[in-house]
């Protein structure tokens, strides 16, 4: 759940979408998802900070997209267009 869903705030789905993948790429990568807690509450304070760790075994080229995909603002989180420029992808 996106920073802006737990917030209750307004959300473009676009916005929403690309922390998603965000998160879905780091479980690949990582084999856990990034935010656990344990309470629903601890975990949305996670989610909301974006407090998350990455292994060392990540390439430093994938942290720098992770860590643009899962920024807890939605209106500097990586749009998709910017994605597929990266050479990473």
């Amino acid at each position: 759940m996106a920073p802006e869903l737990v917030r209750k705030h307004e959300y473009d789905g676009k916005h929403v979408d690309m922390w998603a993948l965000g998160v879905m790429l780091y479980a690949m990568l990582n084999g856990i998802f990034p935010f656990r807690g344990q309470s629903e509450h601890e975990l949305y304070l996670k989610i909301q900070r974006g407090n998350y760790r990455l292994s060392e075994n990540v390439s430093k080229e994938a942290k720098a997209i992770l860590s643009k995909l899962l920024e807890t603002d939605s209106r500097k989180r990586l749009k998709a267009s910017e994605l597929l420029d990266s050479p990473w992808i």
